[in-house]
């Protein structure tokens, strides 16, 4: 086993697909590596929030020693249910407009396990092919059958619908709404009205993960912005990303609820997240909505980037605050993460099996922590890169 492991691991590095652990100082919005201090642009702290010292001072002022509370020594179904969880699910379902919420310890978490626990093997999963992986281990995980329509192909999942709908009892259509990687958006509006054709036998399971914080009036994320959340069974978000906190939470209907706190795995056989961390998450999330200079700010900056990769002819599927370089071949990628990072921006490559083979990139992460003039000289130093190819 041993060797075949070596030789599988030679293979990787072979295709310069080899990953290691970085080793990293943090410095508010810097990182330090090999010597070298660069500003982190692969994050997901969109909001600049993880990095705001005078935010986690104000929250630390305010903290009582009752409230300190670093474990929570057991699942939630035994001794782990802390009244801050409950007081968290509250204010999500109130915030949403929905009968009830669930708080997951991560992201993985929530979609590994909501489809398994609410599939049969007379269920279809119709999943857009760009899914991120843990909706993907999902739906392995479940009983269901499981179809991908190309992505964001609304014509294709409709043909899937009409073809397959009468030989199963219930349907599931999954999404993300801001696409982990290419940073373009769904079509929610399209498919809320494709799955109202069909009433109840329909569901629709959307992932908010890269979305909540950044897009909506209140910033609970692009279904609020669209005006679309009444009409999404399922809806999904993370609190470890523009939230600046962990866990991630689903909004749905008290019926589902209670059936994914008898039957989710993952809920039911993990220890809860420490009560410190749900405090902390409340506190962000009563905040939320007073944080939309934060939001323009960082669409203002995806805008100009964006802006500006169209003028070189750099190809950039993006909507939102995820900037990918479409590069190709993963050496290729390296060699340009790393002429970024001798520019002084923390920049890596995204290589395979988390995309395609021949689309590694790098994924340029936006944070509202970037001021203009930061952009200013990533702008700059594309445009020599891409003048000296």
């Amino acid at each position: 086993m041993e060797q075949r492991i070596a030789e599988e691991l030679a293979l990787l590095d072979a295709k310069a697909n080899l990953r290691r652990l970085p080793r990293l100082v943090h410095h508010g919005k810097w990182v330090e590596a090999a010597g070298c201090t660069m500003l982190n642009l692969s994050s997901n702290d969109y909001l600049g929030l993880a990095t705001d010292q005078a935010l986690r001072q104000e929250y630390l002022d305010g903290l009582s020693v009752d409230r300190l509370l670093l474990s929570s020594s057991s699942s939630r179904l035994l001794t782990g249910n802390f009244t801050v969880f409950e007081e968290l699910e509250e204010e999500l379902a109130t915030r949403f407009g929905k009968e009830a919420a669930l708080v997951f310890n991560c992201g993985y978490h929530a979609n590994t396990g909501i489809l398994p626990a609410l599939c049969t093997p007379r269920t279809l999963v119709l999943a857009d092919k760009l899914i991120h992986a843990s909706l993907i281990d999902g739906m392995q995980l479940s009983a269901a059958t499981s179809m991908r329509f190309r992505h964001n192909d609304l014509k294709h999942l409709e043909r899937l619908l009409e073809k397959y709908i009468d030989s199963y009892e219930q349907v599931f259509i999954v999404t993300e709404s801001v696409f982990s990687m290419d940073g373009d958006r769904a079509d929610l509006r399209q498919l809320v009205a494709l799955k109202r054709r069909y009433l109840d036998k329909v569901m629709l399971y959307v992932d908010e993960a890269h979305a909540f914080g950044v897009f909506g009036p209140t910033g609970l994320g692009y279904a609020e912005e669209l005006g679309c959340v009444a009409d999404i069974d399922l809806l999904v978000g993370t609190f470890g990303k523009a939230a600046a906190s962990a866990g991630a939470y689903v909004v749905c209907s008290q019926a589902i609820r209670s059936w994914l706190v008898n039957k989710m795995r993952p809920f039911i056989f993990t220890t809860a997240l420490p009560p410190l961390s749900v405090d902390w998450t409340l506190y962000i999330l009563r905040r939320l909505a007073s944080l939309q200079s934060r939001r323009d700010h960082l669409t203002r900056l995806s805008n100009s980037l964006r802006k500006q990769l169209e003028a070189l002819n750099i190809p950039c599927p993006s909507e939102s605050q995820i900037v990918p370089l479409l590069i190709g071949a993963s050496a290729d990628a390296l060699l340009k993460a790393e002429a970024l990072q001798r520019h002084g921006f923390y920049l890596l490559p995204v290589r395979p099996p988390t995309v395609p083979e021949g689309t590694s990139r790098i994924r340029i992460s936006l944070t509202a922590a970037m001021n203009d003039e930061e952009m200013e000289h990533l702008q700059k130093v594309l445009e020599n890169l891409a003048a000296s190819q």
